[in-house]
């Protein structure tokens, strides 16, 4: 493996520590009402949007494996839910820290299923307001975030504001 692959792995393995980070903000505290809300009869539900989350990080393991399958996962029950999008984020970190090889570019991956991801991470902290239940803003610049902490349990917010 080059150097400059080793960096790249590096960078896409900090970008899902931080896609753990801020998903992590947009779900803790969430209502189960929350799961099934929706702004309009054609919104996706934020049970929809994270099996979908679920789904990327499953598919982006795929390709960097070298054998690309996507599937369209129906929504598990909420914390169900949670619990998969944080085990398909580890089972690709835990990729990514192996030194299996990498079968996709790490460009199209982070262009692709994370980056996806994080405006999914947005679109959840927006609906989380729309409900009523919404989450502080933060100074992501200060936050502790750790390559390779990708689990639910995640620093606590360095400096929050309303």
């Amino acid at each position: 493996m080059s150097t400059s692959s080793d960096s790249a792995r590096q960078l896409l393995r900090h970008t899902l520590a931080t896609v753990a980070y801020r998903g992590g903000k947009a779900l803790r505290g969430a209502p189960e009402s929350f799961a099934t809300f929706a702004q309009t009869a054609n919104c996706r539900t934020p049970a929809k949007i994270l099996a979908h989350m679920g789904d990327l990080f499953d598919w982006a393991l795929s390709m960097a494996k070298g054998e690309a399958a996507w599937r369209d996962s129906e929504p598990l029950a909420w914390d169900s839910e949670v619990t998969r999008f944080f085990a398909a984020l580890k089972k690709f970190d835990d990729y990514l820290a192996s030194p299996e090889p990498l079968h996709s570019s790490a460009d199209g991956l982070f262009q692709g299923p994370i980056a996806d991801a994080l405006t999914h991470i947005g679109q959840l902290a927006m609906l989380r307001r729309l409900a009523g239940c919404k989450i502080k803003g933060e100074n992501y610049f200060k936050a502790e975030i750790s390559t390779g902490r990708v689990g639910v349990d995640q620093a606590a917010p360095r400096r929050e504001f309303d």
